[in-house]
Formats: C-alpha cells, structure tokens, sequence
C-alpha cells in the first residue's frame, strides 16, 4: 500500500494534513511518500493507492498547475484505472479549465475536468455542509474565496442536504469520477468522517478498518446531531 501527498510544504492549510496523519494511524504498514513542489511526483512513473492534495493559498495554485501540467495524461490515466484520489479545499480547482481573478484576467488548469472556479479575495465564504455520499452521511466545513461553476450533475461527490454545493446556487458538492473525489469540505474530512473514511480505506483495496473508531464515531455522530440543530 503506498500513498503519495503531493507537495505538503505548501499544500497544507486548515490543518488538513491531519487528513494523512489520521491515515497513517488507520494504515500503520503503508508507505507515505511527501513529494516535494520541485520533485517529479511518484505517480508519473510508479504505482501508488492514493493520491492526495489539500488546500494551498491563491500563488500556490498556479505553482501547483505549472507542476502538474507536464503529467496531465498521466493523471487522466490514473483516473481511468481507478486509482483513488483524495484533493480537498480548493485543490480540485487546479484540474478545472481555469480560474478567473476578480479583474476577469484567467489562469488556466490543468482543464482535466469540464469546470471553471471565479475567485472573490474580499468576501470569504464559510459554512457547513451535511450531505450523502452514496448511502454515507457527510458532514464538514467550508471556508474558501472560490466558487466552482460548470455541470457536475454526473460527476457530483455529495449531494448536499445543509450548506452549498460547489457554488451558492449548487446542491451538488465537489467532483467524483471514478475513484477521483475533489472536494472544498475542509475540517479535515477523514477524521470528521470516519464511515467515508472506511470507504476511501476500502476503495484502495485494503480491508476498511479505521483508528479510534470509538472516540471518532462518537465525535461524528454528535457532530451531525448538532448541526442538525443549526
């Protein structure tokens, strides 16, 4: 089992990369390899399981897309293998077609998939999301200057019952195609989500069994109780 975060020197905002030390826990004999933003990525030209990326800042994003773009088909092609990719807060945008400055001007993406992120720097957007992943229910946070727009009607990761999709007019929350799920929800989403965590675990092929599973259903369980609530 072998599982690449891509470049956590920068990649790490909002306290996700406790999305992969959770993992750790959940999977003490994998190997995690840290690739470094000036290091050529595992996955180009080994095999790996998982995928991740989390959230960076706006300057990032373009480092981030310049890195990637030379292995555009390689990631496509992984994503047609059904290799498992995990990228939350606004890494998903890096793959969209572009993302568009407040002045109109455009950054382009990697344009793996059919959508377009706008980014509004003096309003940030916070809130929360309850929704379902299959028959999973999800809950997480969101914090982001970004909306995503395009039709992810058949690409959707949650469908969102509180909170905004991938944008305020949207229900549908994130992409999911094949085992790729970008998503904005923030939190992080592994150790807020223990069940999808046993799904992502089990949809890498190893048997989904997760750390503190007491402790981490308990919280999770409360934690949907009380913004049910809200």
């Amino acid at each position: 089992m072998r599982i690449e975060i891509l470049f956590p020197e920068f990649c790490n905002l909002f306290g996700d990369m406790y999305n992969m030390k959770y993992l750790k826990m959940c999977l003490p004999d994998a190997e995690f390899i840290e690739t470094a933003l000036d290091e050529v990525p595992t996955f180009v030209e080994e095999d790996v399981n998982l995928i991740y990326l989390g959230p960076m800042t706006e300057n990032t994003q373009e480092k981030v897309i310049n890195r990637l773009l030379p292995y555009k088909q390689r990631i496509e092609e992984l994503i047609d293998k059904n290799v498992v990719f995990l990228f939350t807060g606004n890494a998903v945008e890096v793959l969209g077609k572009y993302i568009e400055n407040e002045d109109g001007t455009k950054i382009d993406g990697l344009g793996i998939f059919d959508v377009y992120s706008k980014r509004d720097m003096m309003h940030r957007h916070n809130s929360y999301l309850i929704g379902k992943y299959e028959d999973i229910e999800m809950v997480g946070f969101k914090s982001q200057f970004t909306m995503m727009y395009g039709n992810n009607s058949d690409s959707y990761f949650i469908e969102v019952e509180k909170g905004i999709g991938i944008n305020k007019d949207s229900k549908l929350e994130g992409i999911k195609k094949n085992n790729f799920i970008g998503t904005y929800i923030i939190g992080p989403i592994l150790i807020l989500n223990p069940l999808f965590t046993k799904k992502l675990i089990e949809m890498m092929g190893e048997k989904p069994k997760i750390a503190l599973e007491t402790d981490t259903m308990a919280a999770y369980e409360a934690r949907l109780k009380e913004l049910r609530r809200l």
